[in-house]
């Protein structure tokens, strides 16, 4: 009997597929194992067993962990042990060529993860990038290009350990021998193996893919790396994908895994095959039985009311906009969103139209629509053409175009939705809250670096041409964003910019504009000096009601400056409760940014490094407007030429000379010759 229940425990033993004491997985198909696995977000088991990370729905996303941890590292030596993975993943994007965004195979302490959807994965969000205490690695399969974390395609490979900035990265291929290497499609929609493999007798990751089966003898991908300081002794292994404005459906058909050893093969053949094309239902059945043909004859009556209907109130769609991308909803999902575009729902309005809280009908995410009216057609097409360069711009502290839609004249918008609305808000007048000198600054810096992106970062220089207050947004946790792009101008990177008319907010506008009529980076570090003095002194650039001496900010800013009574223009809602040297140096940055003369401007590089501390501003800082008068703009020079000597510093040496170039004018030459160069 003692014999029988032996046999019977080893029998019931090696029944099972799943093992972690066997430190394997081996999931040829997921059907009726879907209790192994946690799935989280919209990741699912289909009924033929294939794992579905994702769907075609917009910014959402999907993960699957095996339920139990696996051990690592080894108890005694804290060395990670060696370990093998092979999986079947397929990527079918909703519109073909367009990827959105991608899966990335991942270890992790934790399976509760709390990552974004978009270029995060769903594996970090904004404020976990590069911090140790992720204890994540991971390897993606990405098919968007993403300037924020510097992909060098739209279809890569990368490894990424605790941050979404691949350590290493290589666009998709594979080996048909050792030297001869083929293009690989992620988004095909079709099969595609992977392989990965940890090696930690020599600290190196292997990463292999192909279209078939059979591994290729070469990786694609190596990176030579020790793991254990990343990993704990159990982890986690699983996948997480995600979606952005374009959707693509991530399915994962098989998974094989293993700890100190080769994980099992796996053979398209006996894998579940990826689903078939959506099959297309009408909204109208006809009975195939029809007691009379007066019954017939009344069905065809109203099948033809409906469609003509239906045609009369279409949304017609012209070739032109087809190049503009995808990311075009309905005015029926805008209109349903609003509300009605409902006056309940009515976050505020302007010069360029309304703008309202919306809920998207499928996904449940809170929006803002901006609803926009254009007389021509002319007007439209060239905002629209605006729209597919400026949707694609990715920095956390932009606010971020989701969508647009387009129906006769209207036009709409829809951006992120940021709760605690606009800065000017909590600035001006009688704000319900006050902003604190730490989260003043906080956002200071969150617009610098967006603008540095802007001028710098993105593949052309965009001119925002609109910065104030209240076009900076709040989010839920107040970091401060740039919003409303409806007046930016794009112009190539070494190129001088066009002539245009001249728009903008009397107080933020450059002094040159007007007479140039062109817009530049030069004339948006104007308006963020203008924001800089805002949030330092709580009031706006011109305050009609002030008395003359200090209706306008800069000039009441540099009165007391000159007077060596610099803090007395501080805000007094903050109740003295500031860092002294943070202040004066926003104040000062305030006044430079502020110069009438362009080429006394900062560029906004510079601003950032004195900002983030890696640059002191100028001790003594000249006269704004002196060169309109006054001392012949010596103050100007002596103040700027300080500030460009500064580079000097070792910390300007692990930067290039062209990245702070700008209007054909380097910092070299204007700290060798400033003055000629001012006058000239």
């Amino acid at each position: 009997m003692a014999d029988f229940l032996i046999f019977f425990s080893v029998l019931i033993f090696l029944s099972i597929p799943v093992t972690s004491q066997l430190n394997e997985l081996f999931f040829p198909g997921f059907k009726d194992l879907g209790k192994n696995l946690t799935l989280k977000g919209i990741a699912e088991i289909e009924n033929n067993g294939i794992l579905r990370l994702t769907n075609d729905t917009s910014r959402l996303q999907g993960q699957a962990f095996y339920n139990s941890p696996f051990q690592f590292k080894n108890s005694t030596t804290g060395k990670v042990f060696s370990f093998s993975t092979s999986f079947a993943l397929a990527i079918v994007p909703e519109y073909p060529k367009l990827g959105g965004h991608g899966l990335a195979f991942t270890i992790s302490s934790t399976k509760d993860l709390r990552g974004l959807p978009s270029q995060y994965l769903g594996l970090l969000n904004s404020s976990d990038i590069g911090n140790f205490s992720n204890h994540i690695f991971a390897v993606e399969f990405d098919t968007v290009q993403d300037f924020e974390f510097q992909d060098v395609n739209d279809n890569h490979v990368g490894i990424d350990i605790n941050s979404l900035n691949s350590n290493a990265s290589v666009a998709a291929a594979y080996y048909i021998d050792n030297s001869t290497k083929q293009e690989l499609r992620l988004k095909s929609g079709k099969p595609i193996q992977a392989w990965i493999d940890y090696d930690s007798s020599q600290n190196i990751v292997h990463v292999t893919i192909s279209p078939d089966s059979a591994k290729p003898k070469s990786p694609i991908l190596s990176f030579p790396v020790d793991l254990s300081p990343i990993f704990h002794k159990f982890m986690y292994v699983g996948f997480s994908a995600s979606t952005g404005l374009l959707a693509s459906s991530h399915y994962i058909s098989g998974w094989s895994f293993k700890i100190n050893g080769q994980a099992r093969a796996l053979h398209f053949s006996s894998l579940p095959s990826l689903p078939g094309p959506k099959k297309k239902h009408t909204g109208l059945v006809i009975g195939v039985s029809v007691p009379s043909v007066f019954f017939v004859l009344c069905l065809l009556s109203l099948a033809i009311v409906y469609v003509v209907r239906k045609i009369k109130n279409a949304e017609v769609i012209e070739d032109w906009e087809l190049d503009v991308g995808p990311q075009r909803y309905t005015y029926q999902e805008l209109k349903k969103a609003t509300k009605n575009f409902s006056d309940k729902e009515l976050l505020g309005h302007g010069g360029f139209g309304k703008v309202y809280k919306g809920t998207l009908p499928n996904s449940k995410i809170e929006v803002a629509v901006k609803r926009i009216s254009h007389e021509s057609k002319q007007g439209v097409r060239e905002f629209v053409s605006e729209i597919s360069s400026i949707g694609r711009l990715r920095h956390r502290n932009l606010v971020q175009l989701v969508g647009w839609c387009r129906r006769k004249s209207d036009l709409l918008l829809v951006y992120d939705f940021m709760s605690n609305g606009s800065l000017d808000n909590f600035l001006f007048d009688e704000p319900k809250t006050i902003l604190s000198w730490e989260q003043r600054f906080k956002i200071i810096k969150g617009v610098a670096s967006g603008l540095l992106y802007l001028h710098e970062g993105y593949e052309q220089v965009v001119v925002h041409r609109d910065i104030k207050a209240s076009n900076v947004l709040l989010d839920n946790e107040l970091n401060g964003r740039l919003g409303d792009f409806g007046l930016a101008r794009l112009y190539e990177h070494g190129s001088k910019p066009g002539t245009t008319r001249v728009v903008g907010t009397l107080g933020y506008l450059a002094p040159e504009l007007p007479r140039t009529g062109k817009a530049t980076a030069g004339s948006d570090v104007y308006a963020f000096g203008a924001l800089l003095l805002e949030v330092a002194c709580g009031r706006r650039p011109i305050e009609p009601t002030a008395q003359s001496e200090e209706l306008v900010l800069v000039d009441c800013v540099w009165e007391n400056y000159r007077e060596e009574k610099f803090l007395d223009v501080v805000d007094s809602k903050l109740n003295g409760e500031y860092d002294e040297a943070e202040m004066v140096m926003v104040l000062k940055l305030g006044l430079l940014c502020s110069n009438n003369a362009q080429l006394a401007r900062p560029s906004m590089r510079q601003v950032v490094r004195c900002l983030e501390g890696e640059l002191e501003v100028p001790k003594i800082v000249g006269a704004p407007g002196a060169l309109d008068g006054g001392n012949n703009g010596k103050d100007v020079v002596d103040g700027f030429d300080d500030f460009v000597n500064s580079f000097a510093s070792s910390s300007f040496e692990k930067m290039t000379s062209d990245s702070f170039q700008e209007n054909s004018v380097t910092c070299a030459s204007l700290s060798t010759s400033p003055l000629s160069l001012l006058h000239g």
